[in-house]
């Protein structure tokens, strides 16, 4: 369809949709506009966040920076009274972690 064309469906001028597209070539077009022009090509609009990696994978990951942060203040004294934390037993805490807490507070 050339711009003409759809112009005429958006019922603006040819120059109007060129600016149109400009816009939304610069990420500053409107939702609206958008969802006008899908309308005009009979489409419909989906406007969607996609996840860099797995939903799992950043609960996992928040849960870990959630417990490093609680853990802080008490390893220094877990270290004085020879009570290191290993990696295996930091795994099932944090197994537990996302077990048991809300994940809501993993992002504070």
């Amino acid at each position: 369809m050339s711009t003409a064309q759809l112009a005429k469906r958006l019922k603006i001028k040819q120059p109007s949709l060129v600016e149109l597209e400009q816009s939304e070539a610069a990420g500053t077009i409107e939702l609206q506009t958008l969802r006008r022009v899908a309308a005009a090509l009979d489409c419909t609009l989906v406007y969607a966040l996609v996840p860099n990696k797995p939903l799992e994978t950043m609960v996992r990951d928040r849960a870990r920076v959630f417990e490093r942060r609680r853990r802080e203040h008490v390893e220094h004294s877990m270290l004085l009274e020879d009570q290191k934390v290993t990696s295996k037993n930091l795994k099932a805490r944090l197994d537990e972690i996302v077990r048991e807490t809300n994940p809501r507070l993993f992002w504070d």
